[in-house]
Parts: C-alpha cells; sequence; structure tokens
C-alpha cells in the first residue's frame, strides 16, 4: 500500500506526481497500478489522468488519489501516427493543448510534488512541457521502444530530443533502453504477489488450448497466431484458440482484419474472442500454449512473465524485450522463434504439444527464473531510488 495522499503525506515521506494520459488497462497502467500497490510508508503517490476511466478506480484501490485533468478528446484519441499528421484542425488542437498545459500546471504549483513520474509518451511530452513551465523535477517511465519500426519517425525524434530534459529516465528493458539517446536505468515491470500460482495438477487437460493475450494490435501479432490455425487444425483437429484482449487506441480496422482473416482461412469456428478481461490469470490457466507473436520487437512483454510464474509453457518472437525474459544462459525458458514468420511460430507452437513433457520442464524452470527476477518489490525498490536520486534525496 502507498503511503498516504501528497494532501496529507507521512512527515518526511517523498511526493511523487504520476502523470498518465490514458485511463485505459493497457499495459503500462497495469504495470503502475501494481507499482504503487508495492511501494512502501515512505512514498505517498498521487496522479492526475488526462481522461476518466477503469485506471482511475484501480489506482484508487490502491490507495492513489486521483484527478482527472481533462484533454480534449481529440487529442487524447489520436493515436500516434494520426497527431502527427498536419490537417485543417491543427492549430484548434495547439490551442486547446496550451489550454490543457495550463490547467496541468496549476495542479503542479498546487500540489508541490518533489517528482513528477510520466509513464507513457503522451504524458512525457505534455509532462515535459508542464514541468518547464513549473520547474518540477521530471522523471520519465519509458514504456515504448523509441525506433523507427516501432513508432512514427518524426516522432522518435521528437521523443528523443526531449528525453533529455528529465532528471533521470526509467526503460521497462535493456531493449528499449538502447534506443533512448540517454543513460537510463532499467526497471522490468514486476508480477504480485496475486498473479503467481503454479498450475500443477490444474493444468489443462484434453483438446489443446491455445492463447494470445493482450490488447488486439498489429504490434501483437494476432494475425500471425490465426494464420498458423490450418495447420494446427491437420495435427490437433480439437484445438481452440483463444484471443484475449480488448479493442485499444484506435485498432478497430486491425480487429476486423484478424476476423475476416479467420472466416477467410475457414477456422473462425476454432476461435474464441473474449474482449478484455479483468483476471488475466484465470485464461493463463486454461491455455496449453501462450503465445507472444508480435512482429517487431517489444518494448517488454509483461504476459510471458504472467505465464512463467503460473507455469505456462511459452512460445514468444526472439526480439526486444522478450529475449532479455527467457534467452538465458542454461537454455531458453520458453520456444523462441522469429518475429512475422508464420511457418516458424506454427512449428514453435507444434513443439509444445507434440512433447507436453519437455515443455513441463522448462515451464518450471521459468517459474523459478521468473520467481527470482521479476517480482514488483524489485520493480518499486528500483524506481523509488530513482525517484528519490532525482528529488536530490539518499536514503
Amino acid at each position: 500500500m502507498t503511503g498516504n495522499p501528497l494532501a496529507g503525506p507521512l512527515p518526511g515521506a517523498l511526493r511523487v506526481l504520476v502523470l498518465d494520459h490514458t485511463a485505459e488497462p493497457g499495459g503500462a497502467e497495469l504495470a503502475l497500478v501494481r507499482l504503487c500497490a508495492a511501494l512502501g510508508p515512505d512514498v505517498s503517490v498521487r496522479a492526475v489522468l488526462f481522461t476518466d476511466g477503469p485506471l482511475r478506480p484501480a489506482l484508487e484501490a490502491v490507495g492513489v488519489p486521483v484527478d482527472v485533468v481533462e484533454l480534449d478528446p481529440g487529442v487524447a484519441g489520436l493515436d500516434r501516427r494520426a497527431a502527427l499528421r498536419a490537417g485543417p484542425d491543427v492549430l484548434r488542437r495547439v490551442l486547446r493543448t496550451t489550454g490543457f498545459l495550463v490547467r496541468v500546471a496549476r495542479h503542479l504549483r498546487r500540489l508541490r510534488p518533489d517528482v513528477v513520474h510520466t509513464t507513457s509518451l503522451k504524458a512525457d511530452l505534455l509532462g515535459t512541457m508542464a514541468c518547464l513551465l513549473t520547474g518540477r523535477r521530471l522523471v520519465w517511465y519509458v514504456h515504448d521502444r523509441i525506433a523507427a519500426d516501432y513508432l512514427p519517425r518524426p516522432l522518435v525524434g521528437l521523443v528523443r530530443a526531449a528525453s533529455r530534459v528529465p532528471r533521470a529516465v526509467i526503460a521497462n528493458s535493456a531493449a528499449t533502453a538502447r534506443t533512448l539517446p540517454r543513460r537510463s536505468v532499467v526497471a522490468y515491470p514486476g508480477f504480485s504477489a496475486d498473479q503467481v500460482a503454479p498450475r500443477g495438477a490444474g493444468a489443462p487437460s484434453g483438446a489443446p488450448v491455445v492463447g494470445i493475450i493482450g490488447r488486439i494490435s498489429p504490434t501483437k501479432g494476432q494475425l500471425e497466431l490465426v494464420r498458423t490455425i490450418p495447420e494446427l487444425l491437420a495435427r490437433y483437429p480439437g484445438l481452440t484458440v483463444r484471443i484475449v484482449g480488448g479493442v485499444m487506441f484506435g485498432a478497430e480496422d486491425y480487429d476486423r482484419l484478424v476476423r475476416a482473416e479467420a472466416s477467410r482461412l475457414g477456422v473462425a469456428q476454432h476461435v474464441e474472442w473474449t474482449g478484455h478481461v479483468e483476471r488475466t490469470a484465470d485464461e493463463l490457466d486454461r491455455l496449453d500454449v501462450c503465445v507472444h507473436a508480435s512482429p517487431l520487437p517489444e518494448p517488454f512483454g509483461q504476459v510471458v512473465v504472467e505465464a512463467m510464474v503460473r507455469e505456462v509453457p511459452v512460445v514468444a518472437t526472439r526480439a526486444g524485450g522478450v529475449t532479455e525474459i527467457l534467452s538465458r544462459p542454461d537454455g531458453d525458458l520458453g520456444v523462441l522463434v522469429e518475429p512475422g514468420d508464420v511457418r516458424a511460430l506454427r512449428a514453435g507452437i507444434l513443439s509444445v504439444l507434440d512433447d507436453r513433457a519437455a515443455a513441463v520442464v522448462r515451464a518450471r524452470r521459468a517459474r523459478v527464473d521468473a520467481l527470482e527476477r521479476f517480482s514488483v518489490e524489485q520493480t518499486a525498490a528500483v524506481v523509488s531510488d530513482v525517484w528519490r536520486r532525482a528529488a536530490g534525496r539518499r536514503r
């Protein structure tokens, strides 16, 4: 549980104000909730969200007071590519953003936090301007690879230039850190205690269930997984593929594309779409294979760690932060395949289904490794230390 709110912190507690542009339950937002729940009473956290939504009650449930300072929906709802396109309403958007920054700056002057912590790209950029206006000390927690294969090139240049302003930058993996132009501290998004449980005798039986968990997005690989299904069914006719996750951040066209591809391939009846779920652990426990099929190098891959701590066999693409999670000197902890290669992904899934005993051994090793490296308590210790140093404090 966090310390007291900024309005009444414990004597001497470090006061941190978190800024996030979204209140949707994305990976960075869920990691933020776990982080806040793991902080000690010597840190007092308050949050300012740029829109209202499920993140607000989730933060409040772990003791974090939340203020909502509304960003113009026409700006907040822009995806990364659309935000960079000049259009007839670009001046209106800039002016509305200016008014928003004035309101955020007013909050910063009133609350006077020791550190402002931003946790999304829009919050990074807008928070940087607000902190320059008010002289507050800023820390970024970067959850995106700042690279042209992952973000639009103009946005890469903008973020890299702005990244020189914060007192400190935290990256969610070494893969993310390598895309930043300055030194950063790696703090892996950690799992919480309620996510940990080996399945043991409760592992699935019967026809195989293969699943992918995460928001529907071209960066997550749902399309590549669907394209493996015809050959998987040839070996395992009763197989089911579960696509777990909601449509967020303007991915409706991609969602329609994936569903249309399942129909075109004649496998739609073998695909179950769950939409957003509150508790991914229950979904993981249903799976014989957890697939992480991102065709691009992912910044981290929280669901991979979640699968590991529940002893669920993992097949994942060999790129980005996922490699840091699964590739170990004494042998990989999951089956790693090349990104965007449907044939390799299919072969990786079949290798798990065809040799369950070997998959179980790997999954047990993976659980032990994840418990040692990825707890949220370790995350909280690293992040708290960065905050203290940014605020000019020492333990």
